[in-house]
């Protein structure tokens, strides 16, 4: 006896032995409502071969957790906090990599699926879902696979592909912080941001800070290594080369 599960035009079996002799699969559960955790919860223990390290109903939460337990796989509902509804699924990634991001969610509109794949998310699924959908997707994100909800499955292959500019690589940030990252990735100091902006020193400052905790690094040099990875901040770098050695051995500019 086997379970068929797609994305798009592909299909994996799944057969019941061979989930029987396999490793468990880590859970953590993420959204506000205690019922929905409990209801999640109770359909995956029952199912079996997935064990549920915890659950958080906040962001802060949410990324102390994951930092603790490293699941093999987040269910969370971005829409758990501010700032933004898939800031979570960016901050998931930077403290536990190797952890998959299932997102359950009461919203099925296309700039929220768009949003959350493009933040990371492996898989997307809506509130409704039966048990056996929900059990299904958490198998197939700790797989290493992709998987849509049947409400949103016809219309997935058109939203990923669907022309348009390149997603940003941080949707956690504000416009305004972008603004500031882009200057940071190029090598420019808080006084020439400032000036390059029409903006008071403290206000480019308070925002330095807010960008560096959304993006989880600990100082400008780890900043500018993220941003110019990422492909921000190109052309000339006008920062001193000497303080960041990122630029120099790795010749980029």
């Amino acid at each position: 006896m086997s379970h068929a599960t797609g994305f798009g035009s592909t299909a994996r079996l799944w057969p019941v032995e061979d989930r029987a002799a396999a490793p468990l699969t880590t859970v953590l559960l993420a959204d506000p409502q205690p019922s929905v955790r409990h209801w999640v919860r109770a359909a995956l223990e029952d199912a079996g071969g997935v064990y549920v390290v915890g659950e958080a109903a906040t962001v802060n939460g949410v990324i102390a957790e994951t930092a603790r337990h490293r699941p093999d796989v987040l269910v969370v509902d971005p829409q758990i906090g501010a700032p933004g509804p898939v800031d979570v699924i960016g901050r998931v990634s930077l403290v536990s990599p190797v952890t998959k991001v299932l997102v359950l969610s009461s919203a099925d509109d296309d700039t929220a699926v768009r949003s959350a794949i493009h933040a990371g998310a492996r898989g997307y699924l809506v509130k409704g879902a039966d048990a056996e959908q929900l059990v299904r997707g958490v198998r197939v994100v700790a797989a290493g696979e992709a998987i849509v909800g049947r409400a949103i499955a016809a219309r997935f292959s058109a939203l990923v592909r669907s022309a348009g500019p390149e997603p940003y690589p941080f949707p956690q940030l504000t416009a305004r912080e972008r603004e500031v990252l882009e200057r940071i990735a190029a090598g420019r100091s808080n006084a020439v941001i400032a000036r390059d902006l029409g903006l008071a020193s403290k206000t480019i400052s308070n925002r330095v800070s807010a960008v560096f905790a959304k993006l989880g690094v600990a100082d400008r040099a780890q900043a500018i290594v993220l941003a110019r990875d990422a492909g921000l901040g190109r052309g000339e770098f006008t920062g001193d080369r000497e303080q960041f050695p990122y630029r120099r051995e790795t010749g980029r500019t």
